[in-house]
């Protein structure tokens, strides 16, 4: 009998599935950072996914005893968890972002930006949610962003753009799922080049791809599963940001700004442009690397 046999008939309960897989992440030394930051955490996520339960319960379920049949899938995700290096989001089909619940696979990056946190605060004190109109999403992904700021700006129109056909699919279907259809329109676009002609946005938002060469080379297997188009941006990371700058004053209103993550990139980022003050935003929940530019700035200097 194999472990795998071992511990589907042992173990009897949700908890035991959760201690479980906790001591196999850590043992197996797993790779965190797709919304969750440790062990325990993320076998949390895979179990009660797995179970259709609320990751957040009592101990009257935690304790509940399982059927066979559940002991043996929870057996197999958990191996498949650690055999295979697929993030726990893409296991389940969903990860959460800004306090919503996003459809999540293979063809877009899973939903973890600090940006998420401005969103929620819709965008102030950076701008008026008041003076929102219209918000442009670039890079969009599965469309978590964009989501995301119309729900929380209800009155706004959102754009969501990427040059991924197979992202803006998923995108559609988060659309969908959140019915946003009359709100939101979607535009498959090499940046800037395919949108309407003329339109301006009131906030442009980007979580482009910004991983420089070497940490691309070097990255953990589970973020290999992510479609290497959304992470890879050249020697220094900044292969799309450096376009995104040139082109961003032209698409925003007057006291319209630019919101964009560039992570680890960051240094390379000011040392591409001494001459700018980058506002660099600070997060309650982690995360770094995002700034914020109003026109007015990207003006003087592109």
């Amino acid at each position: 009998m194999n472990d795998l046999d071992i511990a589907s008939k042992e173990l009897l309960t949700v908890r035991d599935f959760i201690r479980w897989g906790t001591s196999r992440f850590n043992e197996n030394r797993l790779c965190f950072g797709h919304g969750t930051d440790n062990a325990w955490d993320e076998s949390v996520q895979l179990v009660m996914r797995a179970l259709h339960l609320p990751a957040e319960t009592g101990s009257e379920v935690l304790d509940a005893r399982l059927t066979s049949e559940e002991r043996k899938l929870l057996t197999v995700v958990i191996a498949t968890r650690i055999k295979e290096r697929i993030p726990a989001a893409y296991l389940n089909g969903e990860a959460w972002f800004a306090g919503l619940r996003f459809k999540a696979d293979e063809r877009a990056l899973i939903p973890r930006s600090p940006i998420a946190e401005l969103i929620e605060r819709a965008f102030e004190p950076w701008k008026p949610a008041a003076e929102i109109g219209h918000v442009l999403d670039l890079c969009t992904g599965g469309g978590c962003i964009g989501i995301a700021a119309a729900h929380y700006l209800p009155t706004a129109k959102v754009t969501l753009s990427d040059l991924s056909q197979s992202a803006l699919e998923l995108a559609n279907i988060n659309v969908l799922e959140h019915n946003m259809q009359s709100r939101i329109s979607v535009y498959h676009s090499d940046l800037f080049s395919s949108l309407p002609d003329g339109e301006c946005y009131d906030v442009i938002v980007s979580n482009p791809p910004y991983v420089d060469a070497e940490d691309f080379a070097t990255m953990p297997a589970e973020y290999k599963h992510e479609p290497e188009m959304a992470l890879a941006a050249g020697n220094d990371g900044l292969d799309i940001v450096h376009r995104l700058l040139k082109g961003a004053a032209e698409r925003l209103n007057e006291r319209g700004i630019l919101i964009v993550e560039v992570g680890n990139s960051q240094p390379a980022l000011e040392a591409s442009y001494p001459q700018i003050a980058f506002n660099w935003l600070e997060f309650e929940r982690g995360g770094h690397g995002v700034f914020v530019l109003d026109k007015s700035e990207l003006q003087k200097h592109f």
